[in-house]
């Protein structure tokens, strides 16, 4: 199942350009078409299993709709993460730091990243997004944004960075994204504060 999972996670975010498979503008690709790419065909996917792995995820990942004209067709895609440049998702624009809820937006990373990350910031990297939790995974209802094993938390001035010109969004579930600056970075001079997770 966790293979599974891995497996539908790239697709919708890096892989569907490449493996042929058909995706809308707003990343949304058809369930159809995505059980029929060789990666999946052989796992004896559903749409009920589809549906399945949808709800489990615990850092709701996916959303999973049905056509507005025909109820029969169904459309999945990632909500963020996405390396592919076609994506455009709606996101939520963040105004000022008092959007976000918890009042921090925090990017974990590993002590290994944290050298090259303390010197030039935080990169986008493939990604067209920054990805920042409202928080640390499991406190005032983090789900997603960070992965658990992050060793380093850095927490970002959203006010300093907004006030200089660098955008940031909420996804779908909640996690805050940004492209950072030109350069798809977000520089250390918008980081609040820097915590080993020990």
């Amino acid at each position: 199942e966790v293979r599974v999972s891995k497996t539908l996670s790239y697709l919708l975010r890096h892989g569907a350009q490449g493996e042929g498979l058909p995706m809308r503008k707003d990343g949304y690709v058809k369930v159809a078409d995505l059980l029929q790419n060789p990666k999946l065909k052989t796992q004896g996917l559903d749409l009920d299993k589809i549906r399945d792995i949808v709800g489990k995820d615990s850092k709701q990942r996916y959303d999973l709709i049905s056509d507005s004209t025909d109820p029969n067709v169904w459309w999945i895609r990632a909500r963020q993460g996405h390396s592919l440049k076609t994506v455009e998702l709606d996101l939520k624009p963040i105004l000022s730091a008092t959007d976000i809820s918890t009042g921090v937006a925090v990017h974990g990373t590993t002590l290994a990243a944290w050298e090259s990350i303390s010197k030039q910031g935080l990169s986008k990297m493939k990604r067209n997004h920054i990805h920042l939790a409202q928080g640390l995974p499991g406190h005032n209802g983090v789900i997603s944004g960070m992965r658990s094993s992050s060793q380093i938390f850095i927490y970002i001035n959203i006010q300093a960075a907004l006030s200089s010109g660098i955008q940031f969004f909420f996804s779908d579930n909640g996690v805050v994204l940004t492209a950072g600056d030109d350069k798809g970075f977000l520089k250390p001079e918008f980081f609040l504060r820097v915590e080993n997770a020990k």
